[in-house]
């Protein structure tokens, strides 16, 4: 909703009540203040204003996605959701009374009105909460100007949950790592497959939509609804997939699917880029466009014909300038694409998105609207995936536990959950690796990849929340699981939070094209959109039955969907210099209920 009115900002900050810090975040470790941001730096400002009936729309989510409900699978319209969470006319009136006195009109509200957005300079923000804003660098040299406390008038206290960019030091990580053309060469401690179908597709010098089909059954199934069952992928950081490329990946390996590798659909959210075109050489310099290429070429690699919508978000860190140099405001990138996705009444009934950071590197009360906005996609019977990460229990890269630190000034010494995946209304996909059986991924450090090079560690990303309670589709096998580690990392780790992974699929060493040239890439940002497009074809058989799509996969899974996936029993974690949480028969915090059995999940839906 737009409103055609410029605002006028004064220096004089007005307010019927006096002003007190609504919030403070530490800074995360490997974050270091620059100094101050430009005052004529320019930020859209984010306000969420507190939704009205939020629990009342987690009860509808519930209800439509228990499979024993009555309700089950009649979820709910967009108009239906809007209603249910937007913020009461006292908490706007009192906002806007707020705004408009000091010279502000917002230009813009989420659909419904619970977000309000507002271009504004540095200087300007800095006045109206009371704050200062600074430049931070992190050590992988991405900038963000934010401001790690700020106050609000003491009577919007109770109306505003969140205001951004302030805070939040989330850097939309991408979970995927890319070692060179592989070479015939075997690779210790892989289980290699025997059953003659497995053993002529799936080879352990690159996995491809061949194997992945065998290995989860849905090799000769024959799409029906492919023009009403949709599926997406997210792209943020300034990724793109690269339309030449997925045409060299697909020859290889889909030809059939040749003619859809043009047919993706891009949709750009706040100016993100799109390009049809090779890389040019500045680009593959960077390595952008490695993650865009494996989400599309493993979506449409499994999916063909079924449409698939690529959304690319702007906002990527750092952002330098101001708007008369034509550079965007800074921003939060998740909020701007959930702000859009849940302004369409129409959306893929699947989306896959491998991006995220260490949970508390998010405030809580964020973190917390974020999920919310998840549950409301949830609700209107679209699943949402994400990647579990490919730190293990936390900072798998080093592997000495240095970075497992806590952010309350306490540097206790703890595991890292991840978020979004930490969110419960969103499914989290860990990575399995070899085949009969598959196993836990897990690549020891300085181990050699299939490219005879020597790669850093990757575990599959497992956790408890400090942020979200456990949900209660997870008591049904979350506690049993934390009474059987008997104590092992106890103080670690939450264990009443909610747990993840939910599922997995195959994470180890993808074929994918980029810039023209066959490479392999390992992490649960393969398995993520793998599973999507296996979730995505479960509902072309349901859309094609007459039934609704599965929607919030959640609930089902752990009452009734678990018996579709193979168990994954063998296999280790890592990270924080420990073993990380273990390998179990049944739910376990590395690989959730395990991978895949398409026919079943067929059954079962």
């Amino acid at each position: 909703v737009a409103v055609a009115v410029q605002a006028v900002f004064g220096s004089l900050i007005k307010s019927r009540t006096a002003y007190a810090v609504k919030e403070t975040h530490r800074v995360p470790r490997r974050w270091q203040k620059m100094g101050r941001a430009p005052a004529d730096r320019m930020l859209n400002l984010q306000i969420g204003v507190k939704q009205s009936q939020f629990d009342e729309l987690e009860r509808h989510l519930y209800e439509v996605s228990d499979p024993s409900h009555s309700r089950y699978g009649q979820h709910l319209s967009y108009e239906e959701v809007n209603e249910l969470i937007k913020p009461t006319d006292d908490a706007l009136d009192l906002v806007h009374e707020w705004l408009e006195a000091n010279g502000i009109v917002y230009v813009s509200y989420s659909p419904a009105m619970d977000w309000i957005n507002i271009d504004m300079d540095v200087a300007t923000a800095e006045r109206l909460l009371d704050t200062e804003y600074y430049v931070f660098q992190h050590e992988d040299g991405t900038e963000m100007v934010r401001a790690p406390e700020w106050s609000l008038p003491k009577h919007l206290h109770e109306h505003v949950d969140a205001i951004q960019p302030t805070t939040s030091f989330m850097r939309q990580v991408k979970r995927a790592d890319v070692a060179d053309t592989p070479i015939p060469w075997p690779y210790p401690g892989l289980h290699n497959p025997t059953a003659p179908a497995l053993k002529k597709v799936c080879t352990i010098n690159g996995t491809t939509p061949d194997c992945f089909s065998t290995l989860y059954q849905t090799a000769g199934y024959v799409q029906k609804a492919a023009g009403k069952n949709n599926i997406g992928f997210n792209n943020f950081l300034g990724e793109i997939p690269i339309r030449p490329d997925t045409k060299q990946f697909l020859d290889r390996y889909r030809p059939d699917a040749v003619t859809g590798s043009s047919e993706y659909k891009f949709v750009d959210i706040n100016g993100g880029p799109s390009q049809d075109g090779p890389l040019t050489p500045a680009q593959a310099a960077s390595g952008i466009s490695v993650e865009a290429n494996l989400d599309v070429q493993t979506i449409i690699g499994m999916t063909y014909p079924m449409p698939v919508t690529a959304f690319s978000t702007n906002g990527t860190p750092p952002e330098t300038g101001d708007a008369a140099a034509g550079n965007p405001p800074g921003n939060e990138p998740y909020l701007i694409w959930l702000n859009y996705v849940l302004g369409q009444k129409d959306l893929p009934q699947v989306i896959s998105t491998s991006y995220g950071d260490d949970e508390q590197t998010v405030p809580e009360d964020y973190a917390k609207r974020v999920c919310n906005g998840f549950a409301q996609l949830g609700a209107r019977g679209i699943s949402i995936l994400f990647s579990s990460g490919d730190g293990g229990v936390g900072d798998a890269a080093s592997n000495d536990g240095s970075l497992c630190i806590s952010n309350d000034g306490k540097n206790t010494t703890e595991f890292l959950a991840s978020f979004p995946p930490s969110c419960p209304y969103v499914t989290a996909v860990g990575a399995t690796q070899g085949f009969e059986p598959e196993t836990a991924a897990l690549r020891p450090a300085n181990s050699f990849g299939p490219d005879g090079k020597v790669h850093g560690f990757y575990a599959s990303g497992s956790g408890f929340s400090k942020y979200f309670r456990r949900p209660s589709y997870q008591d049904s096998v979350v506690p049993a699981y934390v009474k059987s580690l008997n104590g092992e990392h106890k103080g670690l780790f939450n264990p009443h939070g909610r747990a993840y992974p939910d599922i997995s699929a195959q994470g180890l060493y993808f074929q994918i094209v980029w810039n023209s040239t066959f490479e392999i890439i390992s992490g649960t940002s393969a398995s993520c959109p793998l599973m999507s497009s296996i979730i995505a074809l479960t509902n072309d058989a349901l859309i094609a039955d007459g039934k609704p799509p599965l929607g919030f996969l959640n609930p089902w899974l752990y009452q009734e969907g678990y018996k579709a996936f193979t168990d994954i029993t063998e296999g280790v974690s890592g990270g924080c210099n420990t073993t990380g949480f273990p390998v179990t028969e049944g739910w376990d915090a590395v690989t959730g209920f395990g991978t895949p059995v398409f026919p079943e999940l067929v059954r079962l839906a």
